[in-house]
C-alpha cells in the first residue's frame, strides 16, 4: 500500500470515526483503533497515541453544538472528569508496561461488554424517581430540551457512576478509545441519566480524558533519557 491510498483509507475511515463519535458520544476511537491496527498494519501502540489525538479534536467540535442545544448535563461532567482525568493517566502508563496482546485483548472484551450492555433492558430515567440526596446536594439534577419543553431528570448512584469514570478513563488511557462507551453506558445505566444527555455529556467529556492521556503517549513517544522509549518503537 501506497501513501496515497493510506492517505485516503484513513481519511475516510476517520470521517466515519467522528460522524459516529459525535453522534453516539463514543468519541470515534472505537472504529479508528481497529482500523489503523487490523485495516492498516500500524503498531497498536501509534494507532492508540492517534486515536487519543483525533478524539480531543472530535470531542471538542460535537461537544461545542450539545453545550449550546443545552443537551450536556455541564456540571456532572465536570465532576465526573475529576475521576475519568486520573483513571486516563493511569491507563497510558500501564499500557506502556503491558504487551500489545494483552491491549488487543482487553479492547475486544472491552467492545464486546459494551455491545452486550447495550441490548439489555433498562429502566428508564424519570422525574417521578426519588431524588438522590448526595445528587441533589451537588445539584447535579438538570433537564434537557425536548418539542414538548423542557425534561427534568434526577442523578442517581453517584458513587457507583464516580468508580465506573474512573474505570471509563484508565481504559481510554490504555486503548485510545476516549472510553465513550463506558461513560454513556455507566450514566444512561448504573446513574439513570437520560440517554440524549448521556451521549452529549459524554461528548463533553472525552476531549479531556483524551487530552490527559495524549500528553503521557507523546512524552513516552518522544524521547526517554535522550532516546526514543522501546515501547513505540516500530518493530
Amino acid at each position: 500500500m501506497n501513501i496515497e491510498e493510506f492517505s485516503i483509507l484513513t481519511f475516510l475511515g476517520s470521517t466515519a470515526a467522528g460522524f459516529l463519535g459525535a453522534l453516539t458520544g463514543l468519541g470515534g476511537g472505537v472504529i479508528i483503533v481497529p482500523m489503523l491496527a487490523l485495516l492498516l498494519g500500524v503498531d497498536i501502540r501509534y494507532a492508540i497515541g492517534a486515536s487519543l489525538v483525533s478524539v480531543i479534536a472530535t470531542s471538542s467540535g460535537a461537544a461545542s453544538a450539545y453545550v449550546k442545544e443545552g443537551f450536556s448535563n455541564i456540571r456532572l461532567g465536570m465532576f465526573l472528569e475529576m475521576a475519568t482525568t486520573f483513571g486516563a493517566l493511569l491507563g497510558a502508563a500501564v499500557a506502556g508496561m503491558i504487551s500489545t496482546k494483552i491491549i488487543a485483548v482487553i479492547f475486544g472484551i472491552v467492545l464486546l461488554y459494551s455491545a452486550f450492555l447495550s441490548v439489555r433492558n433498562h429502566r428508564p430515567a424519570t422525574i417521578e424517581d426519588t431524588p438522590d440526596f448526595l445528587a441533589d446536594s451537588l445539584h447535579l439534577d438538570a433537564s434537557y430540551p425536548s418539542l414538548r419543553g423542557p425534561v427534568a431528570y434526577h442523578v442517581h448512584a453517584i458513587p457507583t457512576g464516580f468508580s465506573l469514570m474512573f474505570l471509563a478513563g484508565t481504559l481510554s488511557g490504555m486503548l485510545g478509545i476516549g472510553s465513550g462507551a463506558v461513560k454513556v453506558l455507566a450514566m444512561d445505566r448504573a446513574m439513570r441519566v437520560p440517554f440524549k444527555v448521556s451521549t452529549t455529556t459524554s461528548n463533553f467529556m472525552i476531549g479531556v480524558t483524551a487530552a490527559a492521556s495524549a500528553g503521557v503517549y507523546l512524552n513516552r513517544g518522544i524521547y526517554e533519557g535522550g532516546r526514543p522509549n522501546e515501547a513505540t518503537e516500530l518493530p
